[in-house]
């Protein structure tokens, strides 16, 4: 029995380990094939848990998440995109601006629920523990809530798309955020008809991954 047990146990150990490296690898940036079909408050809620559950410097847990699901908001914040496309356009030419007017950026007005994720620099007081040196672990922290809710997301078959073609000033005063919080990042969620096997932007030919061993130095930045 107790041999029984063991082995029941270090296969569903196994189990959970594929499980995280599957979210992990499969987690993709999802623009389009969104499905009209509503995200329920349970599974919305357990996402925004898992997010909450980052990893923050100083354990200051400096986010905050704004949920919008008004159509008149996302009106209104999809006519901000609407200008920095306009700008961010300008960066290409030829091909390479062919290219970038072919992607699908953003999917605002398509998906039932937007987040946008903010961080609070005064969470904590006026010393954090950990972040005397380097200030901007308080937006690193925030970013591994961002990581955590994507993670999430794929694990209960949810697309999410980070759209960071924003003015942050213009989506501060769209979503009435307080002068000392800044935005870090707004994003789309919504069901999925399927999830791509590889990056939209590999396989639209905008980039591909680089290979692991050219990034990675021992010991010293002289040393692979």
């Amino acid at each position: 029995m107790g041999i029984k047990m063991v082995t029941i146990n270090m296969f569903s150990l196994e189990l959970e380990k594929r499980g995280v490296y599957r979210a992990i690898y499969r987690r993709r940036d999802i623009r389009k094939e969104f499905l009209p079909k509503t995200i329920p408050r349970k599974i919305l809620m357990k996402l925004l848990n898992a997010a909450h559950h980052a990893g923050s410097v100083g354990f200051m847990q400096p986010w905050n998440f704004v949920v919008i699901t008004d159509i008149k908001v996302k009106q209104e914040i999809k006519n901000i995109f609407r200008i920095e496309n306009e700008k961010a356009k300008k960066n290409y030419s030829g091909d390479r601006l062919t290219k970038y007017l072919s992607l699908k950026l953003e999917a605002i007005e398509e998906t039932p629920v937007n987040i946008c994720v903010t961080c609070d620099s005064t969470r904590g007081g006026p010393h954090v523990l950990g972040r005397n040196s380097i200030k901007e672990t308080d937006f690193y922290s925030t970013c591994c809530a961002i990581q955590n809710l994507w993670l999430a997301a794929r694990c209960e078959g949810i697309g999410m798309g980070w759209v960071s073609i924003l003015n942050n000033n213009l989506l501060k005063k769209a979503l009435k955020i307080p002068k000392h919080i800044k935005p870090i990042a707004y994003l789309c969620l919504g069901y999925v008809s399927k999830f791509p096997q590889k990056p939209m932007l590999e396989t639209q030919g905008w980039a591909k991954r680089k290979l692991l061993n050219d990034l990675v130095y021992w010991n010293s930045w002289d040393k692979k």
